[in-house]
């Protein structure tokens, strides 16, 4: 199965409108020139997820085989929904005011960079109703949960260690970790307490953006995190993530899923309104995610700073 981030998308696109609205999207977060997306046929995907791995051990001459366990799969199916918005330009506006900039384009790139946004909050936080995705809170189970007390814990480096050596898809490789501004910031105090350690881990994208990194990981914020979860008696709590994302085999971590060309996106010229003096053009993004690996996406909720 072929994937391709956002980034590399709007290299490949022949349509310099689209590539401008994938460019407004990708600049949102930088996790999106990570991030994979697979385009499908048809509105939903189904597959088989890995859950456990087969066991296998020593065997001396004359020796009895036991491990007989097969690897464990569970099969999901993961349908794309529709992230839409209408941009609405007033014509006395468009006439008036496009000499420097034309009002039709900037309202359409700002729905497009509402559109990263949106996913970027539903890929935290969507359950799957109200026609959303699920995203990784929904996706991640008990035994994708590492629990670091009952009243939660403050960052450390000990707890860093522990969530990226959970992620196991990869045979150790993780890919990310998602943090909030707030965690990020107590990554960084962790660093200065150290004695003047200077943020010297850092990856550096493909766009030539750099983000902070633990032990070669990279760490990318994300706003939609949320940092007033409560864990026993702890009110101010929030959550990370680490994990694997999919390199085109449908066998590992997340991806994002879109419909067919040009990342899911279509722009519509809608018309002018029938009651008012605008002119209405239809962005929307076709979208899902999918996790394609239990074993590369991991949480640990309940850090307090």
């Amino acid at each position: 199965m072929a994937t391709v981030t956002l980034a590399e998308s709007a290299k490949l696109t022949q349509n310099l409108l689209y590539a401008g609205l994938i460019t407004s999207i990708v600049d949102v977060n930088p996790f999106y020139e990570i991030l994979p997306f697979q385009d499908i046929d048809g509105n939903a995907l189904s597959y088989n997820r890995e859950k456990t791995l087969g066991d296998t051990q020593f065997l001396g001459v004359g020796g009895t085989i036991t491990a007989k366990n097969p690897a464990t799969f569970e099969n999901v199916t993961s349908s794309l929904t529709t992230l839409i918005g209408d941009a609405e330009v007033n014509g006395l506006i468009q006439a008036t005011r496009s000499n420097v900039n034309d009002q039709k384009t900037i309202q359409i790139m700002s729905k497009a960079k509402s559109l990263g946004r949106k996913f970027q909050d539903t890929m935290i936080n969507g359950d799957g109703t109200n026609d959303s995705f699920k995203g990784l809170s929904a996706l991640v189970t008990a035994n994708q949960t590492i629990d670091v007390g009952a009243n939660g814990a403050d960052l450390q480096f000990e707890l860093l260690d522990e969530l990226i050596d959970s992620v196991k898809d990869k045979d150790g490789q993780v890919d990310y970790i998602l943090a909030s501004a707030r965690t990020i910031r107590s990554y960084y105090a962790l660093l200065r307490a150290l004695g003047g350690a200077t943020i010297g881990d850092v990856v550096t994208l493909p766009s030539g953006r750099q983000v902070p990194a633990y032990r070669g990981v990279p760490i990318f914020r994300n706003d939609f995190i949320a940092t007033n979860q409560s864990k026993g008696t702890a009110t101010n709590t929030t959550t990370l993530f680490a994990g694997t994302v999919d390199d085109g085999s449908g066998k590992h971590g997340i991806a994002g899923l879109t419909a067919r060309g040009d990342a899911g996106l279509r722009v519509e010229n809608v018309g002018v309104s029938e009651t008012k003096d605008e002119t209405i053009t239809r962005v929307k993004m076709y979208c899902g995610l999918a996790n394609f690996s239990q074993l590369g996406l991991y949480a640990m909720p309940g850090i307090t700073n």
